[in-house]
């Protein structure tokens, strides 16, 4: 049976999105081919049909979480204050709900360590949407010089997600939690103490 070009796309997408719950759940290596394909109502066999490797869905499938992540903080600052983004962002990052369902949270937390030990390829596409994401944060920081709101983003990021890390390794009882909370503090007090210094800075970097 010959399927339209449109039902074929639905198909590869559904196997995507699919993927990517899978393995975050469950870790780049955790799982094969054939699970895959299973959990998206098909068989092992039509697999190359959509895919030239297993290498080439666990890119679309890290892409598709990445980018889900991404479009979730874009909606949050759009709905937001544009002193309050950052924030909000964080707080609805370093949440319970969040350490509680890897499965549909951020990919870096849950594939990070084991994407550094991939292809060249896969770390390189990894790479791309890790910067789209300290980019989007970036400019959710406000008064401050490009540079150094890129600088913050960073150093928020690796708060952020260093912060969901340890609080899994914790279960989900209080220390847990107290994990996440200095994890908020953290980064939100850090930005609002940095925003005077860099004012500051950039005061006196002008010419008189």
């Amino acid at each position: 049976m010959r399927y339209s070009k449109e039902h074929k796309q639905e198909t590869h997408a559904r196997i995507v999105k699919k993927a990517s719950v899978r393995l975050r759940e469950k870790g780049a290596h955790g799982i094969g081919v054939a699970d895959l394909m299973k959990e998206a109502g098909l068989t092992h066999g039509g697999f190359y049909a959509h895919f030239d490797s297993r290498e080439a869905l666990v890119i679309e499938a890290f892409a598709y979480a990445m980018d889900r992540s991404t479009e979730r903080w874009r909606k949050v600052a759009d709905e937001t204050p544009p002193d309050k983004r950052l924030a909000t962002i964080v707080e609805n990052y370093l949440t319970p709900v969040h350490r509680d369902d890897p499965g549909h949270g951020c990919a870096i937390p849950t594939l990070g360590a084991e994407i550094a030990r991939e292809s060249a390829k896969t770390r390189k596409a990894f790479a791309a949407k890790l910067e789209a994401m300290i980019d989007m944060m970036a400019d959710q920081i406000l008064d401050v010089p490009r540079k150094v709101a890129r600088k913050q983003a960073v150093a928020a990021l690796a708060t952020m997600m260093g912060t969901l890390v340890l609080s899994r390794i914790a279960g989900n009882g209080e220390f847990s939690d107290e994990i996440l909370a200095a994890g908020r503090e953290a980064v939100v007090g850090r930005a609002a103490a940095a925003k005077p210094a860099a004012k500051k800075a950039a005061a006196k970097s002008k010419p008189n």
